[in-house]
């Protein structure tokens, strides 16, 4: 036998070797071993390293999707208050809402004699750009201990990249959903489909009815994904949902959701946020302590409205973000201790519009 027929018997025995570990729901393992049969037929044929790199793809991406794992929630309501406490501030009839919904997870939980029984309702957080929708969900996942994985579908062009693309075709992988739960390596993360209502005019219909299939708990429990092409079951995943508005939204996917208003945050509660939230953070990602840079409070409503109303609080953190990396480099450069920003030099610090 030639060398170079031995190193192929070796890479397809490393490939058996590795399906042969792995947990596989039978009929997948079925499907894999006859690409793996398809394999050793194709040496004979002349066109085993385009067909290898082809099959490798395939049980490299069917290897590494959690068919049974799981992380195992936790229902605490006591540390979901103060986890939803800790990271956001007023908003009392959100956060009673997610608590709600941690309340009726809990008790769905404990009734349900059969864990395959449990569906967790699917939450619309609905508001304007800045007002805590995506970090609510990042809350929600540390409240339930679960991971989270986010697709945004600003812009999304094809349903494809949510349900892949067919192995026949050249460059082909699975989409966004089937990523999403390899990378989280459970299949019940939180996926957070964020700002659904944003998707290309030209796709929507087709993003719209992967939607229904994904929220839709007659159907998610064998979600069919086109490279994958065998049913991987999300029904134990939570679904967040978000958007700007739901004019956009087709109906057959908004009447699967249970919608939260998020509203607008007044100009006290933004400056209470930058202080008690944003600022710490940031002066800590710059290497800077509490008490190295002060603003003085008269400028703050400078910085919280600076081109007048919004409801969010992006501007704003932008804002403190630019001011607290002048702050850096002047220290750097001048050997300063301290910066404190004043109704006498703030135009250094702050953007002028």
């Amino acid at each position: 036998m030639s060398d170079y027929k031995q190193i192929l018997q070796q890479e397809i025995q490393d490939l058996k070797n590795k399906v042969a570990s792995a947990q596989l729901p039978d009929e997948m393992r079925l499907k894999v071993d006859k690409d793996i049969v398809a394999l050793e037929r194709s040496v004979e044929l002349n066109s085993y390293d385009e067909k290898y790199e082809k099959v490798s793809k395939y049980i490299d991406w069917a290897l590494r999707i959690p068919w049974y794992a799981e992380t195992e929630d936790t229902l605490d309501i006591a540390q979901a208050k103060a986890i939803f406490d800790k990271h956001h501030f007023g908003m009392q009839e959100v956060k009673d809402r997610f608590l709600e919904y941690i309340s009726v997870l809990n008790l769905v939980k404990k009734q349900s004699a059969d864990k395959d029984d449990f569906h967790a309702p699917v939450l619309l957080l609905v508001g304007l750009v800045g007002t805590g929708k995506t970090t609510f969900a990042f809350s929600l996942a540390e409240a339930l201990g679960r991971k989270i994985v986010r697709i945004p579908f600003g812009g999304m062009g094809s349903a494809a990249q949510l349900r892949g693309s067919s192995r026949l075709l050249l460059g082909s992988e699975p989409g966004q959903v089937i990523k999403g739960i390899c990378e989280a390596k459970v299949r019940n993360p939180i996926i957070l489909l964020d700002e659904i209502d944003r998707v290309a005019e030209e796709a929507r219909r087709d993003i719209m009815g992967v939607l229904v299939e994904l929220l839709d708990p007659a159907q998610n429990h064998a979600f069919s994904d086109n490279y994958i092409d065998y049913p991987v079951n999300l029904s134990h995943t939570v679904f967040l949902a978000t958007a700007n508005n739901t004019r956009d939204i087709a109906t057959a996917v908004y009447d699967r959701m249970e919608k939260i208003e998020m509203p607008s945050y007044t100009d006290q509660e933004k400056i209470i946020i930058a202080k008690q939230y944003i600022l710490p953070r940031l002066l800590e990602a710059a290497g800077l302590k509490p008490e190295q840079f002060k603003v003085d409070e008269t400028l703050w409503g400078k910085m919280t409205r600076p081109l007048g109303y919004d409801a969010g609080i992006r501007s704003l953190e932008r804002t403190l973000q630019g001011a607290v990396r002048k702050a850096a480099r002047i220290m750097v450069e001048r050997n300063f201790n301290e910066i404190y920003i004043t109704p006498e030099n703030y135009r250094i610090f702050l953007p002028q519009y």
